[in-house]
């Protein structure tokens, strides 16, 4: 969908500050969550707006595929939705949630659920259950591009033979052993840096 014609979900930025900003990760997922996809605050703003107006953030699942070892990592391709993170290392599959993911303007959990087993089959043709569970956060508002998003990071557990790429945005995959990620730390997205520094706690 075209970034012009999309309606993204967004959460204002005054809910975060009565929950509490906080920079970087937090594991406090139920504190956050649960505030954010009550109907009554989120909705659909057009995804040109959204963009540029740090008075809300976009809700963004970024999913961590691991076999506990290993890690999936990729580099985004030039066809990614997001202009400024082309040829960054990542270590999360997500993206945005739009209106076609829901029916009713009001957007809650089992919607979020599927939104995020949507977006991640998207790029990723995956063997087994999708049972992607949230395990943190992330909140970024050093950057651009952090301003207006806000992560809720999930963790799939896959060995490699389960995995293959759908999307040509999806580039150079495989899944990489943790220590040997963290020495390509500076190659990576800003989320992923931030991933990875919390990897212990997203994982447990």
């Amino acid at each position: 969908m075209a970034i012009a014609n999309e309606n993204v979900l967004v959460f204002s930025r005054s809910l975060f500050e009565q929950l509490g900003i906080f920079q970087g990760f937090s594991g406090q997922v139920d504190r956050y969550l649960s505030a954010i996809l009550d109907p009554k605050n989120n909705s659909f703003l057009a995804r040109a707006n959204a963009e540029t107006n740090p008075g809300f953030k976009q809700v963004i699942p970024y999913v961590v595929i691991t076999d506990g070892k290993s890690i999936l990592h990729y580099v985004r391709g030039k066809k990614a939705g997001e202009q400024r993170l082309v040829a960054k290392g990542s270590i999360g599959i997500g993206g945005h949630i739009n209106d076609e993911d829901h029916t009713l303007f009001a957007f809650g959990v089992q919607a979020f659920q599927d939104a995020v087993k949507r977006e991640v089959c998207e790029e990723l043709s995956l063997q087994g259950e999708f049972n992607a569970r949230p395990a943190g956060l992330i909140n970024d508002d050093s950057t651009e591009v952090g301003q207006v998003h806000f992560g809720v990071v999930h963790v799939l557990f896959r060995t490699p033979d389960q995995v293959k790429k759908n999307e040509q945005v999806i580039t150079q995959m495989e899944f990489i052993a943790i220590d040997e990620l963290k020495a390509k730390r500076e190659q990576m997205e800003t989320w992923s840096q931030i991933c990875l520094d919390n990897i212990e706690a997203i994982l447990m």
